[in-house]
């Protein structure tokens, strides 16, 4: 099982090259939405790629209030 912090280098990493960014734009505790520009939508499409890539499913409860990197990866971790 990967460590938390490869989880959220993975997510990190799957985020820059969906969205086209540079990673080393990209912090952990960075609000995914404002670094990345985008909204509600495309933040769905996203954890769908993020569940696909990493096997789990994450309820949308778990996700209210998540907005940036590092708790994501938390959460997907949680599920591993």
């Amino acid at each position: 099982m990967p460590t938390t912090d490869q989880t959220l280098d993975e997510v990190m990493n799957l985020a820059a090259s969906h969205f086209k960014v540079p990673r080393d734009k990209l912090r952990p505790d960075d609000d995914f939405f404002k670094t990345l520009g985008i909204d509600s939508l495309q933040t769905l499409d996203m954890l769908t790629k993020l569940e696909n890539h990493f096997h789990i499913e994450l309820p949308d409860y778990e996700l209210q209030g998540v907005s940036d990197f590092r708790t994501l990866a938390g959460k997907i971790q949680a599920r591993l």
